[in-house]
Order: C-alpha cells, then structure tokens, then sequence
C-alpha cells in the first residue's frame, strides 16, 4: 500500500514538473524545422537559417581491363554532407560541403592536406539576378561537372570530364542570372581564383586563372531547375534547349590539368574550351559536349629527367535517354577523346560505350542504377586494349 502511495505521489510531482516547464518554455523562442531540400533549421527572429543535407553512393562492380583477370570492387563511392542558409541577413548566404568517402578525400600522404572540404563559399546576393561569391567552389565549368556527381545518369562523369574539367577552387566569383519561363533567356557567370585547384597550400605564385561563361536558353528556363539534374525527369511539355560555352585560362598552372592532376615540373599557361548543349522534351534527354585544352610545350622534364605531361588535345560526349512509366529511364552514351601530336606517345586515344537502367524511387535522391561499359584504349604504336565494367549503385540522400 505504501509504495503505491509513493507511486501517485511521483507522478502527481512529475506532473506539475512537467506543466510548470511547459508554463516555463517561450514558444516564439524555438527554431523553425522546414522539410523539402534536406532538413531547414530557421531561428524565430530570421537571424539564421541552417540546410542540413547528405547524400551516400554505395556501388559494386565487376571490371576486366584488357588479358588481366576479372575482378570485383565494391566501395562507398561518396559520402557528403552539405550546409547551407544565410546568417545575419538573407543576402548573406553560406555554402559548406564535405566529403568522407576514400574516393573523395583520396589517399592519406605525409605532409599532404586531407581533402575533406570541397565546397566553402559565401555569397552575396545583390538581388534576384546578381550574386558575389568568395571562397572555394564549382568553376563555371561544362555542364554535367556543375551537375551534381547526385544528379547525374550514370554512376560516373565521362572520360573527357577526367581528362579536362576544371572542377573546384578559390577564388572571387560573379554570377549573372536572366532566366525566364517561355522566353529567350541567358546567364553570365565568371570567376578569378588561384588556379590551384581545391585546399591547395604548398608554394604560391603570381599565376592566377580566369573564366567566363554564357548559357543560353532559347525557349526559357527548365522546369524544377532541370538544366541541373540529367533525365527528363519532369518531362517537359513543350521543348527546352540550353548551349553554353567556356573559356577557362589557367596562368602558370602548376598540375597537369591546371586545378587537377600531378604537379608539373615547370608552370604552364593552360587554355579550356568546353561547349555544352542540352535538350529536354516529354521524357527524352539529349546531351552532347565538347572540350579542349592547349599550351605551349606540355612536356615538362625534371633535373633527373623525369617528365609531367599536360593532357592536350580534344573530346566530345553523346548521352541520350527516356523516361518511362513508373520512372524507368533507358539510356546510353558514347564518349571519344584524342590527344594532341605532340602527347601521343604519352595518352592513348580511347572511345567508351556505355548503356544503363535506372530506377527513380524518389527522383535523384533516391535511385538504383545499373550499367555496362566498353572502354577502347588505342596506343601510338598499334596496340589495342579493351576494358569492361559491369556496376550496380545505390544513390541515397536528402
């Protein structure tokens, strides 16, 4: 009888605890939670704002390159975190992304940086039309490397991509947006950063890199932002284009791609072209792109007689797809890239084939992909080599 006495007692006082606490706590002083890109975090007074987004890409694979045996990989192809919002004032945005995955934040050298943070930049947003960013981000590159690597068709980027995207890096950067819904439309965007690629912190010079970019949208903008996402997801009612085109020079870049790649033993002054077009229409997509990238003298050559060769010469990607019922989409590739003359001895020309099947469950957040690829390696003197890859990937985020 007593402990059941004792019982009502602890409950009638926790009871009261609870009500004067809940008396206590000033509602108008709790965070805001949004739902829709991520998971939003808005303080009561407009003060701040926090996105909270993460994405992971697990995949297996089986690969046979040229007479070696077949082999099986499975990894965490990329685990990201992402923030983003504004402090202070809306105009005052903030960018934070990183990445964990060993793919992303590649190996671990002595004396070296552990590339953790791929994305850091604050932005000021002048108006709906203008931003000014600084810190370190995406370059105005081709289109499917401003894609996110979550929002692509295929498990990876194209071959040409590796071979001459300009990926990220520090630096000052303005964006022009003049986007309408059923008219002619067009964006300016550039940048003037280190050229040095992302947490680079060895040696500085007096180099720096510069790039500018024209979009145009002859029929207005994409739904939902579709020129971001690949796939006619959203399939289009009437037809959407969009061209676009790149210069990128790179003043005494010290890697072998300019943001990307082993260093150089000598600087070199690097210029990029890549061109873009991309077409939408009632579920099918069309793609097609063209990068190039020359200099004087790509051969560098150390005291010990070493050499580092910047990859020269040109490419181009067709990529085509359909979206079915119940989000199936069908899609192929085919990608072609040719060094230059005086690199052939160094870089075989190669051509790739590629066919997948997608499953969008929750668009490109949340998707199951399979694709075969043939990769043809071709040699300045005569050989030829076949690869092969079969891979299956789950894509997952928020």
């Amino acid at each position: 009888m007593q402990k059941w006495i004792l019982l009502i007692l602890i409950s009638i006082s926790l009871t009261q605890l609870f009500g004067q606490a809940q008396r206590n706590v000033d509602i108008s002083n709790l965070p805001y939670y949004s739902f829709g890109k991520g998971l939003g975090l808005t303080s009561p007074d407009s003060v701040f704002q926090l996105n909270i987004r993460f994405r992971i890409q697990n995949r297996f694979g089986y690969f046979k390159n040229g007479n070696e045996d077949g082999a099986f990989d499975g990894q965490v192809r990329r685990l990201r975190l992402r923030f983003d919002g504004f402090v202070g004032n809306p105009k005052f945005l903030y960018v934070i992304q990183l990445s964990f995955a060993p793919g992303d934040v590649g190996e671990i050298e002595e004396g070296e940086n552990i590339n953790i943070i791929r994305d850091a930049v604050v932005y000021y947003k002048y108006n709906n039309k203008l931003n000014l960013g600084f810190g370190q981000t995406k370059l105005p590159g081709n289109r499917q490397r401003v894609n996110s690597s979550g929002a692509l068709q295929f498990s990876d980027r194209t071959i040409n991509n590796a071979r001459f995207n300009i990926d990220r890096d520090f630096g000052f950067f303005i964006n022009y947006s003049n986007e309408n819904k059923n008219t002619f439309s067009y964006n300016l965007k550039s940048a003037v950063t280190t050229g040095d690629g992302r947490n680079y912190t060895q040696k500085p010079d007096n180099g720096l890199a510069y790039t500018a970019k024209l979009e145009l949208l002859p029929f207005g903008k994409f739904s939902r932002d579709g020129a971001y996402f690949e796939g006619d997801l959203v399939r289009e009612s009437s037809p959407k284009l969009m061209i676009s085109g790149v210069y990128h020079y790179n003043h005494k870049a010290k890697r072998q791609s300019g943001v990307l790649g082993d260093a150089l033993f000598e600087s070199r002054n690097l210029n990029s072209i890549l061109l873009d077009g991309v077409f939408k229409y009632k579920g099918i997509a069309l793609m097609a792109s063209y990068m190039a990238r020359t200099t004087q003298n790509p051969v560098t050559t150390s005291n010990d007689l070493e050499t580092s060769v910047v990859y020269t010469g040109q490419g181009f990607d067709f990529q085509s797809s359909y979206v079915f019922g119940q989000d199936w989409e069908v899609l192929g590739r085919f990608s072609k890239v040719n060094p230059n003359s005086n690199v052939k001895s160094y870089f075989p020309n190669q051509e790739q084939i590629s066919v997948g099947l997608v499953k969008y469950i929750w668009e490109h957040a949340f998707k199951l992909q399979l694709e075969a690829t043939q990769d043809k390696l071709m040699y300045n003197d005569g050989r030829q080599l076949s690869n092969y890859l079969l891979r299956f990937q789950i894509e997952m985020g928020i």
